[in-house]
């Protein structure tokens, strides 16, 4: 006679229950959220329901997953999506609410690891779309906004100059909706911004990829304009714009066009935009 499996233990079954906050993962998590930079290990902290599903969604790898007392019941929901080897905590209310960045939390936090990617990875998509350039660019609504619009435009990948806010920052992460998990993101460290932009700028022109800036008052009207080829796409920071180095390096200023004067775009729109465009008229050459 065969023995009868064992039951699967229940999501309940599978919360520790941890009280202190100098619990090791406790304390990476708040690092991880306070500094919107990666563990140690090379994990990002995200938080909210949506969030984590989209991480599953995208195949990431947790590391931990949070949740609040009072929010047990979204552990009935995410585990069973989760691998049974991943350390699933059960934190009071307080603690919890101290650990995350949102006023209104919604219960459920994690540590995922996120791919890597290389400017090599990304110059090999350039068959999808264009690569999105960022100088600077300092507001995380904005970084959202275009991660989002990269992905749902197909774009090649989008690299971030230093002086950019961190893509790990937990306003980009809410607003790329999941697209920061599955578009190539290649992000510098240790130069300052225009050093590192015009070594990216000598990349790509090697590679053969055409350089186009966005610009408010000049260039070629963006509906003239030929995005159809190899090219990366330069936004500069929300104020100065890009540093002038780079500037001289562009083959070409695009602009978009208005209906009404105003002083400029949001740069996640204008942005969008333009990766609406090049979208369309890919499709339209294809």
């Amino acid at each position: 006679m065969q023995n009868s499996p064992k039951p699967a233990l229940s999501s309940q079954h599978r919360l520790r229950r941890v009280e202190g906050r100098h619990n090791p993962l406790v304390k990476q998590l708040r690092q991880a959220f306070s500094r919107a930079e990666l563990t140690e290990s090379g994990d990002c902290a995200i938080e909210g329901l949506r969030i984590l599903e989209e991480a599953i969604r995208s195949g990431l790898r947790f590391s931990a997953v949070f949740f609040r007392e009072s929010a047990q019941d979204r552990a009935e929901r995410l585990l069973p999506q989760i691998g049974a080897q991943v350390e699933t905590l059960l934190l009071p209310d307080k603690l919890f609410d101290s650990l995350v960045p949102s006023e209104s939390p919604q219960g459920v936090a994690a540590l995922v690891r996120l791919k890597e990617f290389s400017l090599d990875d990304v110059l090999e998509r350039l068959q999808l779309g264009p690569i999105v350039v960022l100088a600077g660019l300092q507001d995380p609504g904005n970084l959202g906004t275009i991660l989002r619009s990269s992905e749902a435009f197909g774009s090649a990948g989008v690299v971030l100059g230093e002086g950019s806010v961190s893509p790990f920052n937990s306003k980009v992460v809410r607003g790329s909706a999941g697209s920061l998990f599955r578009l190539p993101i290649v992000h510098g460290r240790g130069k300052s911004a225009s050093e590192k932009l015009e070594d990216i700028s000598e990349n790509l022109r090697r590679k053969g990829v055409r350089l186009t800036a966005t610009s408010s008052h000049k260039g070629t009207s963006l509906d003239q304009a030929d995005l159809k080829g190899p090219s990366a796409i330069f936004f500069g920071n929300e104020g100065a714009g890009l540093p002038r180095e780079v500037m001289a390096k562009m083959d070409e200023f695009i602009s978009i066009p208005h209906i009404q004067q105003v002083e400029s775009l949001n740069a996640g729109v204008a942005a969008s935009i333009v990766l609406y465009e090049a979208a369309r008229q890919r499709r339209s050459y294809r």
